[in-house]
């Protein structure tokens, strides 16, 4: 997983067993929280990467601003 320097973009690289995937999300407002970490690994849980995804923080969570449909 990489996150863009300004913090509104992340890329997953994904191995299914088959091949590997990219995945991309960007944020329309905010940052994505990130960890802090003395090595250069840090693990979370499928939850908490569930959280990181929508822009939650995912330290603390709660409810954040969510677009609304054009219409």
């Amino acid at each position: 997983m990489f996150r863009g320097k300004s913090g509104k973009l992340i890329k997953i690289l994904w191995h299914d067993g088959l091949g590997m995937s990219l995945y991309a999300k960007r944020l329309e407002r905010g940052r994505f929280l990130w960890p802090s970490s003395a090595d250069a690994v840090v693990t979370i849980t499928p939850a908490q990467l569930g959280y990181l995804l929508e822009g939650i923080d995912w330290r603390m969570p709660q409810q954040t601003w969510r677009p609304q449909a054009a219409g």
